[in-house]
């Protein structure tokens, strides 16, 4: 069973190692600044008995994320993470500007080389779920929640895919491109089809479409349609040959084309950018299939899309059904910061800098990693 698993059950309170499988080098200071390692070797010969306060903030209204991950750092890399007070608050939890998130209180050298880490941590997680929340929130613009698609597989370094979908599913997004993006929350990637696979078929959607569902017959059938940029005379060549069976159609237009829709009607122009998936070209393939009685066909919008765009979309009525996005939502712009704040249980902190206290901050109980099965 996987720890999201317990943790959603109520077993355990949050996700730990197990789930993270940290790099061994972090205990090394491999992945910490020097300054940090220095000082903390410094205080080791100095000032070895300081006790201090660090507490985490941000400046944004945000999604908080990375909280467990942070916290199960501590509790695998610390030393002697079992007499550490940790409070913090939930990965999920909505933030505020300059509100404390997390509070780690104990000798320096027992952690203080985790800060940068934990920092980084809590900014890509939280920039993440907050972008997803802000996209997933705008697709429910007209009234209706509809499902987005966490495409992000191509637009950074795969080693980060685990942590974003995570990221992802604690924004909202509950479908993801590769199993990796769903290790953390226990579900598989989904998807149907590339334009690679249209290409092997020389640009025949209906041949590609016949052998993805005979190899894959238990899916949903959902057609790449703009590969020849026609993307409703395509639509409209598959729904006829399987029918029911045709799930969606989904547009990925390219932002340089012009689909061949609006060169053979040419007197719709003028009042729009005909670029890309727009709205008018989504209007008329919906009509074009309940035209021709594929009012069950749904049509899933790919390709470009952010916060915005879809907002655009939805507040024109576009009968899109799902959308796919990637690159938008990893735009990382949530940094956090981490600040000593007290010493031997006295105010001491940067000039600007206090300690903030948050009565929404939970106490973290520390829990051996055999303890929890």
């Amino acid at each position: 069973m996987k720890e999201i698993e317990q943790k959603l059950n109520g077993e355990i309170d949050r996700l730990t190692n197990h789930t993270f499988k940290f790099d061994e080098r972090i205990k090394e200071g491999w992945f910490s600044a020097v300054y940090f390692l220095k000082t903390k070797e410094i205080v080791e010969k100095k000032v070895p008995n300081n006790h201090v306060t660090m507490q985490f903030f941000q400046k944004k209204d945000a999604v908080l994320c990375g909280t467990d991950e942070a916290i199960a750092l501590i509790h695998t890399f610390a030393e002697d993470p079992a007499s550490l007070e940790i409070h913090s608050l939930k990965d999920g939890d909505k933030i505020s500007p300059f509100e404390t998130v997390l509070t780690i209180s104990g000798k320096y050298q027992q952690f203080g080389y985790l800060e940068g880490i934990i920092d980084g941590i809590l900014a890509r997680r939280t920039s993440v779920a907050t972008n997803v929340y802000n996209v997933v929130k705008a697709a429910r613009t007209s009234g209706k929640q509809k499902p987005v698609i966490f495409m992000g597989d191509r637009d950074d370094h795969y080693t980060t895919q685990a942590g974003d979908g995570y990221a992802a599913f604690i924004g909202g997004s509950t479908a993801q491109a590769t199993h990796a993006m769903n290790e953390w929350w226990g579900k598989e990637g989904m998807g149907t089809m590339p334009h690679a696979m249209i290409q092997m078929f020389k640009g025949d959607v209906v041949a590609a479409t016949k052998a993805y569902h005979e190899v894959y017959p238990e899916d949903d059938l959902v057609a790449l349609v703009d590969y020849n940029n026609d993307v409703i005379t395509d639509s409209l060549k598959v729904a006829r040959v399987f029918g029911d069976k045709l799930k969606g159609v989904r547009l990925d237009t390219s932002n340089t084309l012009v689909d061949k829709y609006f060169l053979r009607n040419y007197h719709v122009m003028g009042s729009f950018d005909p670029r890309g998936v727009n709205p008018e070209l989504v209007f008329a393939l919906r009509k074009a299939l309940d035209d021709n009685g594929f009012n069950h066909v749904e049509i899933v919008a790919t390709g470009g899309f952010t916060e915005e765009k879809i907002r655009h979309f939805e507040s024109l009525g576009v009968p899109v059904n799902t959308y796919g996005i990637g690159r938008s939502l990893l735009k990382l712009d949530i940094g956090f910061t981490g600040d000593n704040v007290m010493l031997n249980g006295s105010p001491e902190a940067k000039d600007g800098r206090r300690y903030r206290p948050n009565p929404r901050l939970e106490k973290v109980e520390f829990r051996e990693l055999h303890h929890i099965y």
